[in-house]
């Protein structure tokens, strides 16, 4: 990760070289994954919806009861964090070393990452995901938090068959999204996407992509959606910040092709970008 961070790690607002910067290994965040983060995109050194990824973390920090900086001073240590470039600012807030008192003494982490090479398109697995909250509520619902784990083992295992990633299942085989972004189709000219009520994750980019959908007159459809609607749609495509809207060419053994909705989308897509941050 240390060669594609660009200029100077922020840890607790300092700056620190990427080569030597570092996390306590008694902090909680590093034992046992508590902690939370956030992702999101710069243009040029303008990061879009900045305040809105900020507020999603502020409330994945009220969820794990951790101790959050001010918005303000987030605000500023992600733009310096830009510093003016394209790429991925992260910022990570770790659990602390205070086993007494959780969620205080913590390290705040800043820093732009290069974005990497990215495919036209790509083919999802489906997989079953148990520990998904799937429409239950519990403490860490709607948190973005540092336990990854279940999600990286799903696209690994995905990657294994000979996929890209994974398209997450919960009970009833209700499509839910996948491990690091929404999942969207098309059927017919119109927009289908899973209801946050599924617990998926309120993602910046899926808003973004559904307000591009409303501009250009996409009609959009939310709710539970089952396997069949997924792999029966004409169109297949995923909403994340990296990758912002991609299309899928394959859903497990179902082939799809690039259609004229998703370019839409992707172009509308680009230009609410470029009308925010202008």
């Amino acid at each position: 990760m240390t060669a594609r961070t660009i200029g100077d790690v922020l840890i607790n607002g300092v700056a620190t070289d990427p080569g030597t910067a570092s996390v306590s290994v008694f902090d909680v965040g590093f034992q046992r994954g508590y902690g939370c983060f956030e992702a999101m995109r710069s243009y040029e050194g303008t990061i879009f919806r900045l305040d809105g990824h900020l507020d999603r973390l502020e409330r994945s920090a009220d969820h794990l009861r951790i101790e959050l900086l001010d918005h303000f001073t987030l605000r500023a240590w992600c733009e310096t964090a830009a510093g003016g470039g394209d790429g991925v600012v992260r910022v990570y807030v770790t659990g602390g070393t205070d086993a007494s008192a959780l969620g205080t003494n913590n390290a705040t982490i800043v820093y732009l990452e290069s974005l990497p090479d990215l495919p036209p398109s790509i083919r999802l697995d489906l997989l079953d995901a148990p520990w998904h909250s799937d429409g239950k509520v519990s403490e860490l619902t709607g948190a973005k938090t540092l336990s990854y784990g279940p999600n990286l083992a799903a696209t690994i295992e995905a990657k294994s068959k000979g996929f890209d990633d994974a398209a997450l299942l919960g009970g009833g085989e209700v499509v839910l999204e996948g491990p690091t972004f929404s999942l969207a189709w098309v059927k017919d000219g119109m927009l289908f996407t899973p209801s946050l009520d599924s617990q998926i994750l309120e993602s910046i980019t899926r808003e973004a992509t559904l307000e591009a959908a409303d501009r250009i007159g996409v009609d959009t459809t939310v709710g539970r959606f089952q396997r069949e609607d997924l792999l029966g749609a004409d169109e297949v495509f995923i909403m994340s910040t990296v990758r912002e809207v991609m299309p899928v060419t394959a859903v497990a053994d179902v082939s799809f092709e690039p259609g004229p909705v998703t370019s839409r989308l992707r172009n509308a897509f680009d230009d609410l970008v470029r009308s925010e941050i202008l």
